[in-house]
């Protein structure tokens, strides 16, 4: 049987895997699923339509799963969706997607978000992530794999983070982030390229390279998003082992809202 404390309050709708453990004064609503090996601190609310994987290290005083904070919201089935494998400090507030998005809120695996951290209704979180004590996201924001937030970041709606980028502490983003970019300030500006994130991930010497003459082409030949899109992708071309990470950077900019821009 799962390991459940007396005092918690788990709906007998909920699906708990046997081996899920719940601590002391948590609540469960009907909806929730929670798969094997999951582990869920005291003081805990989990509720709405709210799915987690496995393996899943869920902290004290989290609330998971409630309504969005958008007044349009009228109560639709909407849901939030956990992998597996994520450490969810003390807390933090994930909320249901709504009907004018996806209808999902979404969290990746092997993901480590510290505490206070805010994921708004609809917001795609990918997978092995870091998010610093905090972290704002406001709802329909994208962040993408291996994306690092320092503590106090706020992000704008609707609002993109490429894989590999970074955030300082209290960078405020009103625009998307490229991936590989670090960034820094209120508003954020770019500063520099990950590229130490990017040695420990295995990026080879040629791939660290390409990542290099990309930073040049969108922050220092002074060209358009578009004609930087053509310089990279031209870039692309002649590389070896650089034309993956080329059609990652070119992929993400022309997903790029015109009105929003990217980090600069």
């Amino acid at each position: 049987m799962s390991d459940i404390h007396p005092s918690a309050l788990v709906d007998p709708s909920a699906e708990l895997d046997d081996s899920v453990s719940v601590g002391p004064f948590t609540t469960i609503g009907p909806h929730v699923k929670i798969a094997s090996g999951t582990r869920i601190g005291s003081h805990c609310v989990i509720e709405g339509r709210t799915t987690i994987g496995r393996n899943n290290q869920i902290f004290q005083f989290n609330s998971l799963g409630a309504i969005p904070q958008d007044k349009k919201y009228a109560g639709e089935p909407c849901e939030l969706v956990i992998g597996d494998r994520n450490v969810i400090r003390e807390f933090c507030t994930f909320n249901i997607g709504t009907a004018g998005d996806l209808g999902v809120t979404t969290i990746g695996s092997d993901n480590w978000i510290m505490a206070y951290v805010h994921l708004a209704h609809d917001c795609q979180i990918g997978n092995h992530t870091i998010f610093a004590n905090n972290t704002q996201l406001a709802g329909h924001v994208h962040v993408g794999d291996w994306v690092i937030l320092g503590g106090f970041t706020v992000v704008h709606q609707f609002c993109k983070l490429g894989a590999h980028s970074f955030t300082a502490m209290n960078s405020l983003l009103f625009a998307d982030l490229p991936p590989y970019v670090m960034c820094q300030g209120q508003p954020a500006q770019a500063r520099s390229m990950n590229f130490e994130g990017l040695k420990r991930r295995g990026f080879s010497p040629e791939q660290i390279q390409t990542v290099k003459a990309i930073y040049k082409i969108l922050y220092r030949d002074g060209l358009t998003l578009e004609k930087s899109i053509e310089a990279i992708d031209a870039l692309g071309s002649t590389q070896t082992q650089g034309n993956e990470v080329t059609a990652l950077m070119t992929e993400f900019l022309r997903s790029v809202s015109p009105q929003r821009g990217i980090v600069r």
